[in-house]
């Protein structure tokens, strides 16, 4: 049994453009009415700071961690148990994902403030 062969159409380079153009509109038109629906700014520009100087910092402090010899090997072991602990614990069995499953949606729901039914 063969099958025919299909036509391949390439996208042109106007066809790519015009869709991310939209795209890009389309997201930028979104923050534009978040950003309008916001009522304390300041505090939210305190926070995006903070954010990144958090993140800044703790870029820094693993590029301080991995210049030292020993410590990155020992890291990953640590990350290597933590990850076998936790598909032991919460991946392995049927009751447990159970358990982690109903645990992510408790904390999702705390964080939005709303129940999905």
């Amino acid at each position: 049994m063969r099958f025919a062969p299909r036509p391949i159409k390439a996208a042109t380079s106007e066809d790519t453009s015009s869709s991310v153009s939209k795209d890009f509109d389309e997201v930028l038109g979104d923050l534009k009415e978040k950003w309008d629906s916001v009522e304390n700014k300041s505090t939210l520009l305190v926070y995006g700071g903070g954010a990144l100087a958090a993140l800044w910092l703790s870029s820094t402090v693993v590029s301080a961690i991995n210049s030292v010899p020993l410590l990155p090997k020992v890291m990953e072991l640590i990350g290597l148990g933590y990850a076998l602990w936790f598909t032991y614990r919460y991946l392995l069995f049927k009751e447990s994902r159970k358990e982690l499953a109903a645990d992510a949606e408790e904390l999702k729901q705390k964080i939005t403030g709303s129940k999905d039914d």
